[in-house]
């Protein structure tokens, strides 16, 4: 069987075998998030998609020849209006909106990763980045702005496959008469008066998003690197200009071999938006259900594939890992993986075709066997599952339903009173009441039991 990874590159369109440029350093870099608000589902789809690449690159390379790097953008417009609207200070906004995520990002059980950086600690950087771009003749200033003049770079729109023209009549491109033409975007902009600002050649200002990533991922990867992840939405403007300023600033001929991008997540086959007030925060699965369930519904589709969210998809995730701990035996040292469990995820991270693997082990694992058992569970905890005992699943669980045994017995008495007195309709109510409170019961062999949900 083919050991080697394959992935899609969206700079092409193909799925690629992977060829790193230095076997004993693998670079990886993924856009972060902007902390302007606390994470929602859809941030976590390339939280949980990098992260299985992350342990896929390790397992392959070694645990230390994989760099991988994610991005904080701690300045930002967005970051700015939202700090206003809270009346709190950036910082203060930021610092709590970092910490949000560093927590949902444990409770999606992602690992972390070795350098998470923030804009703000990169200032210095981005401004000797701009004066490179300025010295080469593809950056202008102009009304203490300065711009990236996107035709003086041949390639520009090869990422997103279109041409300049049809890019800038499709997006959001920011108007403004200080533009020697509509698609240059901005490097460096001034400051408000009660906005952040740091000191430049060009005046007190701040950088430009997409400068950011490319001063950040030279910083820690190099002019070059190997893989460059993000959702789809990134793919224009903000890796295109990528592109465009690393590739002038470091004279090289890409900026990273591959790129890796996630579909999106629809909710209820509509796409999300504040407008449609369907947002769903991490923050919200927390009080409901474990993070694990989360993680596995996640990977239920293929990361290049749309997602449609939606309480089944959750249920069903659970479900699956309640019936999965039946299995559940505490390792001290995991058993390797093999070749063949692991091949749908070198295969462009085939997640659904490894979770199909995962059923037939599990099928496998319900004999006595503690090897056929220790395969299962060690497969489940490379994909981040299982990696609580089953007293800590159970424990999460009995928490969560807010409600008692005796208060579940009691009911339980209710209901086989009323199948008793053949009053059905009572002991549906009932049963469905307790489902509600997160507690699933089964009839066999004339005796009622249940179960934590």
């Amino acid at each position: 069987m083919n050991k080697d990874i394959f992935l899609t590159n969206s700079y092409g369109g193909k799925k690629e075998n992977f060829q790193p440029i230095d076997h004993k350093n693998i670079k990886m870099y993924v856009c972060g998030p902007t902390v302007y608000d606390d994470p929602h589902i859809g941030n976590a789809r390339p939280l949980v998609v990098f992260d299985i690449l992350f342990k896929v690159l390790k397992c392959k390379y070694g645990k230390d020849k994989v760099t991988y790097v994610r991005n904080i953008t701690d300045i930002d417009d967005k970051i700015i209006q939202s700090a206003k609207d809270k009346n709190i200070t950036i910082k203060d906004l930021t610092n709590k909106i970092n910490k949000n995520f560093q927590e949902d990002c444990k409770y999606l059980n992602c690992e972390e990763p070795n350098f998470q950086p923030k804009a703000t600690e990169n200032i210095t950087e981005m401004i000797e980045m701009i004066n490179n771009l300025i010295n080469k003749g593809v950056a202008y200033v102009s009304e203490k702005h300065v711009y990236f003049e996107v035709h003086k770079f041949n390639d520009y729109g090869k990422l997103s496959n279109k041409k300049i023209e049809d890019l800038i009549s499709g997006s959001r491109v920011e108007v403004s008469t200080n533009k020697k033409n509509a698609e240059d975007f901005v490097l460096w902009k001034p400051s408000n008066e009660d906005e952040p600002s740091w000191p430049s050649p060009w005046g007190e200002g701040r950088p430009g998003w997409h400068l950011e990533c490319s001063v950040m991922s030279k910083k820690y990867l190099g002019d070059k690197f190997d893989i460059h992840g993000g959702g789809r939405d990134l793919i224009f403007p903000h890796h295109e200009n990528e592109i465009a300023q690393s590739r002038c600033a470091n004279e090289t001929e890409a900026l990273s071999n591959y790129w890796v991008h996630n579909g999106f997540i629809t909710l209820s086959n509509e796409k999300m938006s504040k407008s449609q007030g369907n947002i769903l925060k991490i923050k919200d699965f927390k009080k409901k259900v474990n993070g694990q369930a989360v993680r596995l519904a996640l990977m239920s589709t293929h990361y290049r594939q749309p997602l449609d969210w939606n309480e089944k998809l959750l249920e069903e995730s659970q479900k699956t890992i309640d019936k999965w701990y039946s299995s559940y035996i505490k390792l001290d040292k995991p058993k390797l993986i093999s070749d063949d469990d692991l091949y749908p995820l070198y295969d462009d991270l085939n997640t659904p075709k490894y979770i199909a693997n995962l059923h037939k082990l599990y099928e496998k694992s319900q004999s006595d066997n503690f090897e056929d058992k220790k395969e299962f569970v060690s497969a489940c905890n490379f994909i981040g599952l299982l990696t609580e005992t089953k007293e800590e699943w159970i424990n999460f669980k009995k928490e969560k339903s807010n409600i008692s045994e005796e208060f579940i017995k009691n009911k339980i008495k209710e209901r086989n009173l009323a199948r008793e007195d053949k009053n059905y309709k009572l002991a549906d109510k009932i049963r469905d009441e307790l489902y509600e409170k997160g507690v699933q019961i089964e009839d066999k062999d004339g005796k009622t039991s249940w179960k934590f949900k």
